[in-house]
């Protein structure tokens, strides 16, 4: 792509086309590799390479390497204050060796593990707001003489791109991330709607624990807006500048659970092809929220244990410990009192989850804010279709107060959806909401249905009978249903069961 550019012969007009590339080449990978190869080539190096610090386990790794053994370099980590790299990275000063081998400093391990002959070395540190991020080296000359002072001045411009390349991307990831969260604010704003007591209820205890660290258990039916209530708890909070991040613990088997959770290092199995920064790691400083947490397995439970009583975990395939801060907030749609008694769910667990509990209302026990739902979804399902002055006729929400929302509100939203698609453009009628179409003898299907939602009421009707038949016993179910438990897993997940 970019490897073909012709670069001038002076180091003055190499630098200066080489910064070009910062505004120009989007993926950060690319660009520190472009740099790193042309300090190699302009320095006329036998290999170089650029390591990162992880902040979390406090060790560099080869985010880049140069020359023939660049492969078997990129496996290796060095602690801080070990060899010419870990004492560049701990004291923040440039160093030059002529001769390896008469400098005490000087790590041979990587060198003799890999095969590579090193005899001269020159490494600079990067940094970012007075801060070591890392450090970039060369090693020996291709023409076999030493790095020279001279060249020290050109190593350290070339680690200055660098870390002024990583720095934009982290400009640019930050401002992702706030026009994401900003997004996001805007589209659930308004979305926990209603004046009945029982809401009032829960969104005050919402905000009651917003500013602590407390642990929040959120239990309510599928469809109630737990995960809604978990956002206004973050963004309430004094955690609200950090990062929310979600995980449904029941659309993931046990093993991807792990991995999800607490990332894994590169090589840790088949496919790790280089490392996973985790979910625990991502909401360092922010909020958790694991929905569906009756769902996860038992070891997992035990896992989950450790990490919040110590606050230290292992990504899968590390060996160095990871420390976190972050707030977790849990839901279920389960009555997580009978898991425990049950023994399906631990008790410990269930304490330290459980420090505060919030109830969400079901829609059938606050039927007295479906008119203000109904309203709000006809007026943002109309405006995205271009429709203004849509109407809900007395009818239809006559009948929506009568209806018990087996779904809760994302049933009543799916419902006005498709009533502002089918409808006549100007009122919501009765015959428009699929929930209140005549019905045949069939159980889950009724007329005015397509085939896709008849398929899946069918579907979805068929796995409640199963996991009915088995006590909920998810095994047993797909065992009858010959399928696979992680399948059925995923259609629960789907069809929100």
């Amino acid at each position: 792509m970019y490897r073909g550019l012709p670069i001038s012969d002076s180091p003055i007009d190499r630098l200066n086309e080489i910064s070009t590339w910062l505004n120009s080449v989007l993926d950060l990978d690319q660009l520190l590799e472009l740099i790193i190869d042309s300090a190699t080539r302009m320095m006329q190096a036998k290999a170089s390479s650029l390591l990162l610090l992880d902040q979390k386990t406090g060790k560099l790794y080869f985010k880049i390497a140069t020359g023939e053994k660049k492969e078997e370099v990129r496996k290796y980590e060095i602690n801080m204050g070990e060899g010419i790299a870990g004492y560049v990275a701990e004291t923040g000063e440039p160093l030059l060796i002529p001769d390896v081998s008469k400098d005490p400093r000087w790590d041979k391990r990587i060198s003799e593990y890999i095969g590579f002959q090193t005899h001269s070395i020159a490494c600079v540190p990067m940094k970012m707001e007075g801060k070591i991020i890392g450090v970039v080296e060369i090693i020996d000359k291709e023409d076999g003489s030493s790095i020279k002072s001279e060249d020290m001045k050109t190593l350290t411009a070339f680690a200055g791109l660098a870390s002024m390349a990583i720095g934009n991307a982290r400009k640019i990831d930050q401002v992702k991330r706030e026009n994401k969260d900003l997004k996001e604010e805007l589209e659930t704003k308004h979305q926990i709607i209603g004046e009945s007591k029982s809401l009032k209820k829960a969104v005050s205890d919402a905000f009651k624990v917003a500013n602590s660290k407390t642990s929040t258990l959120i239990l309510g039916e599928s469809g109630t807006g737990k995960e809604l209530l978990a956002r206004l708890i973050h963004r309430a909070g004094s955690r609200k500048a950090e990062h929310l991040i979600v995980l449904n613990c029941a659309a993931l088997p046990e093993t991807l659970m792990e991995a999800e959770l607490f990332g894994y290092e590169k090589g840790a199995f088949t496919g790790a092809a280089s490392r996973k920064i985790g979910k625990f790691e991502l909401a360092d400083c922010g909020t958790l929220f694991l929905d569906e947490i009756g769902e996860m397995s038992g070891g997992m439970q035990a896992k989950l244990l450790r990490v919040l009583q110590e606050g230290v975990f292992y990504r899968v395939g590390g060996l160095t410990p990871i420390s976190v801060d972050v707030r977790v907030i849990s839901a279920t749609n389960r009555d997580i009192a009978k898991e425990v008694a049950e023994g399906r769910f631990r008790e410990d667990l269930f304490y330290r989850l459980n420090v505060v509990q919030i109830r969400m209302p079901a829609l059938r026990e606050r039927k007295e804010d479906i008119p203000l739902l109904a309203s709000y979804f006809v007026n943002h399902f109309g405006r995205e279709r271009g429709l203004q002055d849509l109407k809900i006729s007395e009818k239809a929400l006559e009948k929506m107060r009568e209806y018990d929302w087996p779904g809760n509100v994302r049933e009543l939203a799916n419902a006005i959806e498709r009533a502002v698609v089918m409808g006549n453009n100007q009122e919501i009628l009765l015959e428009d909401l699929p929930i209140f179409s005549h019905k045949t003898d069939q159980p889950g299907l009724e007329v005015g249905l397509t085939l896709k939602e008849a398929l899946d009421r069918f579907k979805k009707e068929f796995i409640l009978l199963n996991l009915k038949h088995t006590d909920g016993n998810r095994s047993k179910a797909a065992k009858i249903m010959d399928i696979q438990r992680t399948y059925l897993s995923r259609l629960i997940s789907q069809y929100q069961i």
